[in-house]
């Protein structure tokens, strides 16, 4: 008996083969795989495109290269927006940090200017301090305002109310001769003479203090009138 050949149709064949299973991944080629859509989710992001582009969306048999790229793509959205917070945050602090600078440089600014107009107050105040408050004289044994020193007093006026906050000490002073005690009483009496008067020329005696020195205080220690009439004098003294 004879048998003759049996042909397997071809069509079989080929469902055969296609039913053959694939030999299954390493883990490592998975992992090398993952990453190589992670970083192409990375560049996709930063080439502007948006995550529905992912080419592994219908890839069933990879699911790892679409959530590798997801990630990719996360990641780099992520940084971004890190990134873009910093500048944001880093653009506020330096815009404080500006302000805060231009603010203490006003305030320098202004306080140095503060310093320099009471610099300017105080020099044209010792100025005319200087100006106004200079001695007055009196004769021997008395307590009179001399008639040339009535112009000098009226400086001294001159200089209170222009100065309301000032205060001024008159001081008695007395030439050599004579006791302690004698020479104490006139040195008052000159300092209170001077202040009567500037009292009539309208300046508030209050903001005046009178001491007698007696003869404690000599600017000239020579034995004779020219230096004794240094000595009866009457100062005023800044308080």
């Amino acid at each position: 008996m004879r048998y003759g050949t049996y042909l397997v149709p071809a069509a079989i064949v080929i469902t055969l083969g296609s039913l053959a299973c694939k030999p299954p991944k390493t883990a490592e080629q998975i992992k090398q795989e993952t990453q190589a859509a992670f970083n192409e989710g990375v560049q996709a992001f930063q080439d502007g495109k948006a995550r529905t582009a992912n080419p592994y969306l219908n890839d069933k048999e990879n699911p790892h290269k679409m959530q590798g790229w997801n990630d990719g793509w996360d990641k780099a959205a992520a940084d971004k927006a890190a990134a873009d917070r910093a500048a944001a945050d880093k653009a506020v602090a330096d815009r404080a940090a500006a302000d805060r600078a231009a603010a203490d440089k006003a305030a320098a600014a202004e306080e140095a200017a503060r310093k320099a107009a009471e610099a300017d107050k105080a020099a044209a105040f010792k100025k005319a301090a200087d100006a106004a408050l200079v001695n007055i004289h009196f004769d021997y044994d008395k307590a009179e305002i001399k008639e040339k020193d009535r112009a000098i007093l009226q400086g001294v006026a001159e200089f209170m109310k222009a100065f309301p906050a000032a205060k001024v000490e008159i001081e008695g002073h007395c030439d050599e001769r004579g006791t302690n005690e004698y020479n104490l009483a006139l040195g008052n009496r000159r300092a209170a003479a001077a202040l009567a008067y500037l009292k009539t020329l309208g300046v508030d005696d209050a903001r005046f203090t009178t001491i007698s020195f007696g003869k404690e205080k000599p600017l000239c220690a020579e034995a004779k009138e020219g230096c004794w009439s240094l000595n009866r004098r009457g100062e005023f003294k800044l308080k």
